[in-house]
This record gives structure tokens, C-alpha cells and sequence, in this order.
């Protein structure tokens, strides 16, 4: 086992539930499928001082996938997903090692990144919260209107201005979640409220702490077997 001071893994968001504390308090969690996960590549930059690894999650029929992540996937399972995260650290990790859910434990606070659910085409109320306009004295029909988007002297509109627009699918962070229960055996993070998504949602957990990989399940990379059969070759013909 390899201890790194920070911890992370990759899961799927499978829906919201609520579990009962020892109180008989209800409390409602998010069940999350994290792992395994697959270290895939190990970075390490010397020019920039800066070390990351590329982890996998996520079964993929051989067949669907590209013959770019074949080769880059090469003596490994073939996975779906994948994201890369700095280390802090000066352990050293290797390409195939594996990271499970039971690095956490109940009580961690962990950070939460996903996307979130797209909404499609807004207005300015809901998109950006506005206020909108007055109910009377001779307004009509524009409650939920922008209103003024600039300067009477600029004659054009400033970018960044806040305005109707596609709504969602933007990259969310969620800081300070509360992990309530982890399940080793299914492979499930219990956490306390809601997190970006919607189901299926691909999310990235990490948190402070000490990284525990292992090499369980770890394919070791073999000879080809071209070598072989050319030798074999070569002695019929002598």
C-alpha cells in the first residue's frame, strides 16, 4: 500500500435516498458508485515541479472504443472515463495500481466536482435570478423582462453582460460534503445532500487524507509473441 496526502476517486451518481441516524434522525444522502478505479498514466513533470496520475472508471466493450485509447490502455481494462489529478505528495503510484471506495471513511469531507443538469434556453429570472419588473403602473406583459443591457453613450453591449441563455451543463464544485456511510461491498458512498447531476452523472471525489492503491487485479505486461513464432520459423526452414 502507497500513502499519498490526498485522496480521490471517480464514481456515478445513482440517486438520491435517506438513511436514519442512531437518533432516529432522517437524513437525506446522495448514493454515489465509486470505483474502482484504474491508474492509467502516471505524470510526472520535472521541468514544472507539477506530478499527476490519470485514473479510469467505468466498463467498455473493446469494440467501441477508438484504436487511440486501445494502445493507450494497452495490458489494462478498457475504461469509459477518464481524469487526471495533481499530487501533493512525494509517494510514488504506478500505471495499473487500483483505487477502491474503502479509502474513505464515514465523518470525511470531501469536495464534489460534476456537471451540472442542463435546463436548455432561460430568462434572465431564472438563468441569473433577477428581479424582474413592476406588477403595475403602466407595465405590461414584461414582469420577467431584462430591461436596460447598457450605457446610453457606449453604443455597443459590454461583454460578460447577464442576459437570456442555455442554462446548465457547466462544471460545478461542491465543497464541505459529509460523508455518511460507505459500502465496501457494492462499491457505494453515502453522502449527506445533494451533488451536481443528474443520474448517471459522471463525478470526481477527493478530499484531504492518505491514498491507499494496490495492484489488486493488476495484469502483467507480457512479451509479444511475434518473437516466438518467427524463432519457430526460422528452425523448420534451418
Amino acid at each position: 500500500m502507497i500513502a499519498i496526502d490526498m485522496k480521490f476517486i471517480l464514481g456515478k451518481k445513482l440517486g438520491m435516498t435517506q438513511v436514519f441516524t442512531d437518533n432516529g434522525e432522517a437524513v437525506s444522502v446522495t448514493r454515489v458508485e465509486a470505483g474502482p478505479c484504474r491508474i492509467t498514466q502516471v505524470r510526472d513533470d520535472k521541468r514544472n515541479g507539477k506530478k499527476a496520475v490519470q485514473i479510469g472508471f467505468g466498463e467498455m466493450k473493446e469494440k467501441q472504443a477508438s484504436k487511440a485509447r486501445l494502445g493507450h490502455l494497452r495490458h489494462l481494462d478498457i475504461v469509459r472515463e477518464l481524469r487526471e489529478f495533481y499530487l501533493n505528495g512525494s509517494g510514488a503510484v504506478e500505471r495499473g495500481d487500483q483505487i477502491t471506495v474503502d479509502i474513505f471513511s464515514a465523518g470525511d469531507h470531501v469536495t464534489v466536482v460534476g456537471e451540472s443538469k442542463g435546463k436548455g434556453f432561460a430568462g434572465v429570472v431564472k438563468r441569473h435570478h433577477f428581479r424582474g419588473g413592476p406588477a403595475s403602473h403602466g407595465h405590461k406583459d414584461n414582469l420577467r423582462a431584462p430591461g436596460s443591457i447598457g450605457a446610453g453613450g457606449v453604443q455597443r453591449v459590454f461583454k460578460g453582460m447577464r442576459m437570456a441563455g442555455r442554462m446548465g451543463g457547466d462544471r460545478v464544485t461542491v465543497q464541505n460534503l459529509q460523508v455518511v456511510a460507505v459500502k465496501p461491498e457494492t462499491n457505494e458512498l453515502l453522502i449527506k445532500g445533494a451533488v451536481p447531476g443528474g443520474r448517471n452523472a459522471i463525478l470526481e471525489i477527493y478530499s484531504d487524507g492518505e491514498l491507499k492503491v494496490s495492484n489488486h487485479g493488476k495484469k502483467e505486461e507480457t512479451a509479444p509473441q511475434v518473437t516466438e513464432e518467427k524463432s519457430q520459423t526460422e528452425n523448420k526452414s534451418e
